[in-house]
């Protein structure tokens, strides 16, 4: 297994199941699934790709290992969300391809900004964040319970 094998694609309905899963994994294994999360996992359709974000996942063969989501915070502006990797699969550069493929996403469709929530203790994450070109911003209180960190990619 390696990085040369994972193709980032665009999610499509069928893929639903496996957003859900994936991200439930870590939101339960390092947190609670927050009521926004269950809405977010569940319909992603309704919650991310209507408002006019994206998601794109990381495939491996025929395997669905990770996901990463870009959703409209305001117009312009865009939420880095919902990255995951399986466990099974991590340490593979699947985190550094998504995070790439988001960034670059966002260029494409003219964001004015890209920021992310996220919580120091996944350090792994902030790690791929920061070496992506990251950089941490002032958190306002009350977003996320979980998260204590902002940060956003100069776009």
């Amino acid at each position: 297994m390696n990085m040369t094998n994972i193709e980032i694609i665009e999610y499509q309905s069928t893929y639903q199941p496996s957003f859900e899963r994936l991200n439930k994994a870590w939101l339960e294994t390092y947190f609670t699934v927050e009521p926004i999360d269950r809405y977010v996992l569940e319909q992603p359709e309704e919650a991310i790709l209507k408002p006019g974000g994206v998601i794109m996942l990381a495939r491996y063969g025929n395997e669905i290992i990770g996901t990463v989501a870009l959703k409209v915070v305001e117009p312009g502006i865009y939420e880095m969300t919902k990255m995951s990797v399986d466990e099974a699969y991590q340490g593979l550069g699947a985190g550094k391809k998504l995070c790439a493929a988001a960034i670059a996403k966002a260029k494409e469709i003219k964001a004015k900004r890209l920021l992310l929530y996220t919580t120091s203790v996944l350090e792994t994450a902030i790690s791929i964040y920061r070496k992506q070109g990251f950089v941490d911003i002032p958190l306002e209180p009350g977003v996320y319970e979980r998260a204590n960190v902002k940060m956003e990619y100069p776009l």
